[in-house]
């Protein structure tokens, strides 16, 4: 636990402890959870009114939010799983009378943290949701600080900062240091909408700390900006230089990165190089029959760096061997490549770039006759819409994701996975998208001395860094620099002798983009009896599905989703920890369901468990409304995710307040499904309440309340 993490938990206690408060608490069945919240930290305090004692407490988040470090009671022991659950346990139980107090902290504010108590033989005994009161804020004496406007604002009108040098470089260190912010607060820093660090103010408002500018930063005029967890930011605005020590060469040899030997239909490719400085690049393009199918041109900067637009493989292009011809005015390049039919799944957005307010299409092809599931990522990585459909005879395979004029710029990815097929494709929100990095293994679990092969993608021949953390999340060794191929893929195996029983994450990192994976060590399969439940028991299309249970410790599972008809619609291959705890967040119910009784299915070995849940659809109930917390984003502030089911064409949204008045109005076509998934940006004006969210279409009509903190 970091110093900052930890000296919010201790005073987040320490207030407990020295103040009367009345906070919300949360009921079920003879147990009562009491929260205290101040900026990111949490106090929990559960308390056993049952007649039974209670030996393990199970907290978890939503998908937008994440615990960053926690703290218990003398004789209680706490475990953050892969999956984001904390489980503390104790030998010494909680008896009926008593309680017990829990301190946490979270990677933003949370809306309220999920709570499950268990009994020595882990029979649940109450489970809920706690709803967090705020603790009053400390206000220092004006007299001794001499600055009380830092204890009410994180971000003032008389904040400033500023950058050494104030001509930065690219790929250049920079000093950043402010005063007049809150006090003891921490803040994220940015350059226009990537994050590349965070740091924490001293007791008067002041901070001073260093920073790098990423390597793939363009040299261009670009917004300085230091953020609060609340959205509010201070910026300013500089140029960014070239990378420093360049020196222009005579003799720049001509090149071309980006276009593989092989290439399918729907490929994105990036296609780069160099040439003369200060000049100009040109590519004719002949296909197979020997016509000319294409001219790429660009100009070369001062450093003979060129690049073109990000272009995707057009779906009627003939497949056969290509070659193009590179010229920069002095000398010419040959290259050759053949666009083959191997790729099962083809699927292209309608456009490259969309523009804010336009709706995201995809349309391709897959496997015919199979389900294939569909994974809509943010700019950061987050998980904001997902489905699985089933793909008929046709293969034919359609998407769609309306965006609004605020949603947020930058390069989305669709994750398309179909049996043991799996597919990235990128499209950009107000502008063009970029390749991220991303890292998968062959498999999840490995016996020890085994060789596990990662696959990787990126940018043509960059360089990527590898790291792999042990079970107690500390570096296995030094990371590892890889270099990708032409086309952007690479592989990498990683000989696991001396890896002990346990559960590792990689992390692939390439400047400020990362990601990772996990897989397991050692665990075994049908070594106990499973027991599984799910947080709740009704669920609506399109809703998210968290799996908690528990088994022998460091268990493999296979868990399945199966319709009324008995047909398997997902399954995912997962672990229990080293305390036999089960959870698993990666189902969610598909947007055309049926409805009826759906089962989750947990198997290790001979062992199984299952668990029933109802799915309601909107045939049902008509047209229905589900309005729900989302992210913060960055420059932005607060959202809500507004998902509208059984609607027809095209939706009129209203926003009002409790005293009538109509905040905003929106209008959304409705997917063939008949459903909308639309975040909405609070704003930041917005005052505090409960607010009315209206739907309707030329049929239906519907609305339910959202309280707006």
């Amino acid at each position: 636990m970091s110093r900052s993490s930890t000296r919010g938990v201790i005073l987040s206690i320490v207030l407990l402890f020295s103040i009367t408060l009345i906070s919300i608490p949360s009921y079920a069945e003879g147990i009562s959870v009491k929260s205290i919240a101040l900026d990111e930290t949490t106090v929990m305090e559960l308390t056993n009114d049952s007649d039974v004692d209670i030996n393990t407490f199970r907290i978890w988040l939503g998908s937008d939010f994440s615990f960053k470090s926690f703290k218990t009671e003398k004789g209680w022991v706490g475990e953050k799983t892969p999956q984001g659950v904390i489980i503390f346990t104790s030998s010494e139980s909680i008896k009926p009378g008593e309680s017990v107090k829990f301190g946490v902290k979270t990677d933003k504010p949370s809306s309220g943290i999920n709570w499950k108590a268990l009994d020595k033989a882990d029979k649940q005994m109450g489970t809920g949701k706690s709803i967090a009161s705020d603790l009053p804020k400390v206000v220092e004496n004006p007299s001794v600080s001499g600055n009380s406007e830092n204890t009410s604002s994180s971000i003032s009108s008389e904040s400033i900062f500023r950058i050494v040098p104030e001509k930065p470089n690219v790929g250049s260190t920079i000093r950043v240091t402010g005063e007049k912010f809150g006090a003891l607060q921490e803040f994220d820093f940015y350059i226009d909408s990537k994050k590349i660090g965070s740091f924490e103010t001293d007791e008067d408002g002041h901070f001073m700390t260093t920073m790098k500018i990423p390597e793939n930063q363009k040299a261009d005029r670009a917004d300085f900006k230091i953020l609060d967890k609340n959205g509010e930011e201070k910026k300013i605005s500089l140029r960014v230089g070239q990378i420093e020590n360049r020196i222009a060469e005579d003799n720049i040899p001509l090149t071309i990165q980006g276009i593989p030997k092989f290439i399918h239909r729907g490929d994105f490719l990036e296609i780069f190089g160099t040439g003369n400085p200060n000049g100009a690049v040109k590519m004719s393009i002949t296909g197979p029959n020997g016509d000319l199918t294409r001219t790429i041109t660009a100009e070369t900067d001062s450093k003979g760096d060129w690049k073109v637009e990000p272009l995707l493989v057009p779906l009627d292009r003939p497949f056969g061997e290509y070659t193009g011809v590179l010229s920069d005015g002095r000398n010419s390049k040959t290259i050759n490549w053949t666009l083959e039919s191997d790729k099962k799944i083809i699927i292209t957005p309608i456009t490259l770039k969309f523009d804010q307010g336009q709706t995201m299409r995809f349309n391709g092809t897959a496997i015919p006759n199979k389900a294939i599931e569909l994974i809509l990522e943010d700019p950061l990585g987050k998980e904001i819409v997902s489905d699985i459909i089933k793909i008929d005879e046709s293969g034919i395979v359609s998407f769609e994701f309306p965006t609004t004029q605020n949603t947020m710029k930058g390069t989305y990815t669709l994750i398309a996975t179909q049996e043991k097929e799996k597919e990235f494709i990128y499209a950009g929100i107000g502008q063009l998208p970029s390749i991220p990095v991303n890292i998968e293994f062959d498999k999840l679990n490995y016996k020890a001395g085994d060789t596990a092969i990662i696959t990787l993608s990126g940018k043509a021949s960059e360089i990527i860094s590898l790291l792999i953390v042990d079970p107690s999340d500390k570096p296995k060794g030094d990371a590892i620099s890889i270099k990708l191929q032409p086309d952007g893929r690479g592989s990498y195996t990683l000989d696991l002798k001396g890896y002990s029983s346990g559960v590792y994450t990689a992390v692939i990192s390439k400047g400020s983009a990362q990601s990772t994976d996990i897989f397991t060590v050692g665990l075994q399969t049908g070594s106990g009896e499973i027991d599984i439940n799910t947080t709740k028991i009704d669920y609506h299309p399109g809703d998210s599905v968290l799996i908690l249970g528990d088994t022998s410790s460091n268990n493999l599972l296979t868990v399945s989703m199966i319709d009324p008809d008995g047909n398997e619609i997902k399954t995912r291959e997962t672990f229990s920890n080293k305390n036999g705890k089960i959870s698993e967040d990666s189902f969610r119910i598909p947007s055309d369901a049926k409805a009826g009784t759906w089962t989750i299915k947990a198997k290790s070995g001979s062992n199984f468990d299952d668990v029933k849940i109802n799915v309601l659809t909107a045939v049902q109930e008509g047209m229905s409304v589900i309005v729900e917390e989302g992210q913060d984003i960055p420059g932005f502030g607060k959202t809500i995710n507004i998902h509208v089911f059984g609607a027809a064409q095209t939706v009129s949204m209203e926003i009002v307040a409790q005293d009538g008045e109509i905040i905003e109005e929106l209008s959304f076509p409705a997917s063939k499904t008949g459903e909308i998934n639309q975040p909405w940006i609070v704003p930041k004006d917005t005052e505090p309440g409960v607010y009315t969210i209206k739907v309707s279409d030329a049929l239906n009509s519907a609305e339910t309340t959202y309280e707006i903190q």
